[in-house]
């Protein structure tokens, strides 16, 4: 049995990257999804179509987040559409690296107006249909960025542990009355959008430098999503799950993690140890 059978779920920024292979993985599962894109319809009405010619049951609508009353609205069109709403999926977000000094009024605020203030007023807008029906489950999208630091992302990394933090409270006011909240913090997955702006990427180059060997894929993430709005994942409450494929775990300035170690720590005090420069490679 498909774990998302029948249930009702709207997606935000699901026009592309995270948010398109979030929604497709959900209708996979059995869900009615719905699409939401800010500007341009081809990426989302190419997912619905997908969807549809799959025997699923999809919609797309529009909504500029930089607009309080557009996002507000994007939820009463998914709820018309599919009579309820049971998994809001928070993926909406611009990302942008520029100087600190030089970071201008507007774009500060177009950030933190679709990074977090446009999540928190959709959320607020879904919030009384899922009390109503008695259960739900909100997914905050973050990033890696709320946990290291890049240079030129004190705007895009403040909104996203903006998230982190607005997860944890909501989740506390919400799961006592059956609506559970919960972030995910991806790290590097491969959209379109990289190609596009890292056109000398060399993708085996990168992925050897993640742990996992590869560089993730929306679909992890919808996976991912699909478990945290599923009962399997009942008890999960204000988390904030990272799916990195290792690289947080790594520590900085400790050279390459594939090489072994090239001093031996603990000579002296601790049986067995030799010199690295003694021991065979």
């Amino acid at each position: 049995m498909k774990r998302m059978e029948n249930k009702r779920v709207l997606v935000t920024g699901s026009d592309t990257g995270i948010g398109r292979g979030v929604a497709l993985e959900f209708a996979r599962e059995g869900a009615v999804v719905c699409l939401h894109y800010p500007h341009q319809p081809e990426g989302a009405a190419t997912a619905v179509d997908e969807i549809r010619r799959a025997g699923g049951k999809a919609e797309a609508f529009r909504a500029d987040f930089n607009d309080v009353t557009q996002a507000q609205q994007l939820v009463k069109d998914a709820v018309d559409f599919m009579g309820g709403i049971d998994v809001l999926i928070n993926n909406a977000g611009i990302t942008m690296n520029m100087p600190f000094e030089k970071v201008t009024l507007q774009q500060f605020d177009l950030l933190y107006n679709v990074n977090i203030r446009a999540m928190f007023f959709v959320s607020q807008a879904v919030v009384p249909c899922m009390l109503k029906q008695g259960s739900g489950a909100i997914i905050n999208m973050t990033s890696g960025h709320s946990f290291s630091g890049m240079t030129e992302h004190t705007v895009y990394a403040g909104t996203k542990a903006a998230v982190v933090a607005f997860t944890r409270v909501l989740a506390l006011e919400m799961a006592p009355r059956g609506v559970r909240v919960n972030a995910i913090a991806p790290g590097w997955i491969l959209v379109e959008n990289h190609l596009k702006v890292m056109k000398d990427l060399d993708l085996k180059a990168a992925a050897r430098s993640i742990p996992s060997g590869f560089i993730g894929q929306p679909a992890d993430i919808g996976r991912l999503a699909i478990f945290l709005a599923s009962d399997e994942a009942r008890y999960i409450i204000g988390q904030t799950m990272i799916i990195d494929g290792g690289q947080l775990s790594v520590m900085p300035n400790t050279g390459d993690f594939l090489q072994s170690r090239e001093h031996q720590w603990g000579q002296g005090y601790v049986p067995g140890l030799e010199p690295r420069d003694n021991c065979p490679p």
